[in-house]
């Protein structure tokens, strides 16, 4: 069984506590999932000495990154283990308190680095929440049964529908900049205009009225859909849970898969998966992940990914790819180089990106196309340097040919290592219907597009290759890599590139990434992990935020903050 989401030993994390992101329903200290026909319920009810980390109570349904992990995996197994839920109702276990957000203690103590980590892992679970209603037909609807402030209403945001409880007392708010100094987390700013559509001018009294705003007025202002009386409360979540359900597309009698725990290794040097593993070079700052292809042809239609379960290659390959990405991201601050190689043979890759879109209609077909798509996206927002290695043996092809477009430079073998195995076949790469359409970024577009961005002509010559098996000068040649060196300069070019990152700011590095990797149109989603999230990386380093005399460590004290009053 898996472990309980929160820290083991430093004699096995190397560096410090490491987070472990692995859990399961039995394990769950702050969430209950109960399962009713077409509605489950998804009632929040944080136990106050849960903290994933000391010194500080979880109180008023107030949150931590231990809470936020057993939701994101509650999300999850609800998507692939529950085809017959068609909406989900989150609301709270306590009476009167929806949610207080993210614990401020927590914050206040918290280094620099966990903060920015924590509000990025908050974002894309409530991201995850919003592609749900979205991409699979299950509607979330928040039942705020009491207050929410902060985090918990961020919370209720990310889901379709908002009712909040009308007694006199029970409010919406995002008081975090008055009270702490800082900015909303986990994207209220964003969504409260973009999302909920309210005025500019209103958004900004409310987000300045620590109180907040509840009843008649909240509906007004778009701040929830409606807001019901208590004494009709139960019986109005209930209908509006079996409409929304009536709406939904996900099929009535789907038997689900259960998300078996991942078969893990994890030391010092190395973590390991069946179909993905790194070397964690500290001495060089450099993480080196390979990710390998399926080892056998794919099934042949719908009903033989259902007998491999949660072992499809597809499905299989994400989930460890995605809990490699969330521990490296959290544990190794400085791997600051993430070497992104593949291992397998490019036709199967293929052959299993056919099979999924072909049966695209099936539910858990497309729960798997759609679970790869939010991977990449969190590859795709992950403060680290990536690099992509084509070398002979190679399947950057379909699917995997993503993770070298996600990468910030690419480097394709030309020929082959001729000390090596001079008669090996030379890396190909190959563009397919999975790269033009399926796996959008968070700025709406396929990162082939994202590439080609204002060149329509290099896009097309892409797409005409789809299906091809691409040699490096070709490839080289199409842009659909940066460099293709032969065996003679191979090498060399590599550890350049990579001691080169190694020897920059990483503060730069990562406000440069950002911005390159992401071009074209902005969204709700590249503004709230590009604009929104800069700015409160910035104000999370700023003593009026988290100074000894700052907001965050001033809270409760009853002394008010002292700020540096320059505008900068």
């Amino acid at each position: 069984m898996t472990a309980t989401p929160g820290t083991v030993p430093d004699a096995q994390a190397g560096t410090g506590a490491r987070v472990v992101f692995q859990t399961a329903p039995d394990r769950y200290r702050h969430w209950r999932v109960g399962v009713d026909g077409p509605v489950a319920t998804l009632t929040m009810d944080v136990a106050e000495d849960g903290g994933l980390r000391g010194g500080y109570e979880l109180k008023l349904n107030s949150y931590d990154l231990g809470v936020d992990i057993e939701l994101y995996d509650a999300v999850q197994r609800l998507r692939f283990e529950h085809p017959e839920v068609h909406a989900v109702v989150l609301t709270s276990g306590r009476d009167k308190v929806f949610s207080a957000g993210a614990n401020i203690r927590m914050l206040a103590a918290a280094e620099h680095a966990w903060k920015v980590n924590f509000c990025k892992f908050t974002n894309e679970t409530r991201n995850g929440i919003e592609d749900a209603t979205a991409c699979s037909g299950q509607a979330y609807i928040a039942a705020v049964n009491g207050s929410a402030s902060g985090g918990g209403y961020e919370l209720a945001l990310a889901c379709e529908h908002i009712m909040l409880i009308d007694d006199r007392s029970a409010a919406v708010s995002l008081p975090e900049l008055p009270l702490l100094g800082v900015l909303p987390g986990t994207g209220g700013l964003t969504r409260v205009t973009d999302k909920r559509h309210v005025r500019r001018d209103l958004a900004d009294y409310f987000s300045t009225r620590p109180e907040g705003i509840g009843g008649a007025k909240a509906v007004a202002w778009r701040l929830v859909d409606e807001a019901v009386p208590r004494t009709a409360w139960s019986e109005t979540v209930a209908a509006r849970a079996a409409e929304f359900a009536a709406r939904s597309s996900r099929p009535a009698g789907a038997t689900g898969i259960e998300l078996a725990p991942l078969d893990k290794t994890r030391s010092d040097e190395a973590v390991g998966y069946r179909h993905v593993s790194a070397r964690l070079d500290r001495a060089g700052g450099v993480a080196e992940i390979t990710i390998r292809g399926p080892g056998q042809s794919p099934p042949a239609d719908a009903t033989g990914i259902r007998e491999h379960g949660a072992g499809f290659w597809p499905l299989a390959m994400t989930r460890e790819l995605d809990d490699l990405v969330l521990d490296l991201r959290t544990n190794e601050g400085e791997l600051g180089t993430w070497i992104l190689r593949t291992e397998g043979a490019p036709a199967l890759v293929l052959g299993y990106d056919r099979l999924l879109l072909a049966n695209r209609d099936d539910w858990l077909v497309n729960e798997v196309v759609q679970y790869l798509k939010r991977t990449l996206k969190r590859l795709d927002v992950t403060s680290r340097s990536l690099l992509a290695l084509i070398e002979p043996g190679s399947c950057f092809a379909g699917s995997l040919l993503e993770l070298a477009l996600a990468a910030d430079r690419s480097y394709m073998l030309a020929g082959v290592f001729e000390d090596e195995d001079p008669d090996a076949e030379p890396a190909v790469i190959a563009v397919s219907e999975m790269n033009l359409g399926p796996l959008p970024m968070g700025n709406g577009l396929t990162r082939l597009h994202n590439r080609f961005t204002g060149d329509p002509d290099a896009l097309a010559a892409a797409k005409k290759q789809a299906g091809q098996l691409l040699r490096a000068e070709d490839a080289e040649r199409l842009g659909l890599v940066t460099f293709a060196p032969d065996d003679i300069d191979w090498a060399e070019e590599v550890r350049l590139a990579v001691e080169e990152r190694a020897s920059f700011s990483p503060d730069a590095l990562t406000g440069m990434e950002a911005n390159y990797r992401f071009a074209g149109p902005e969204t709700m989603e590249t503004k709230i992990f590009g604009r929104l999230t800069a700015w409160q990386n910035w104000i999370f380093n700023r003593p009026n935020a988290s100074g000894p005399d700052g907001a965050l460590r001033r809270y409760g004290t009853g002394r008010r903050a002292d700020f540096d009053r320059k505008r900068v």
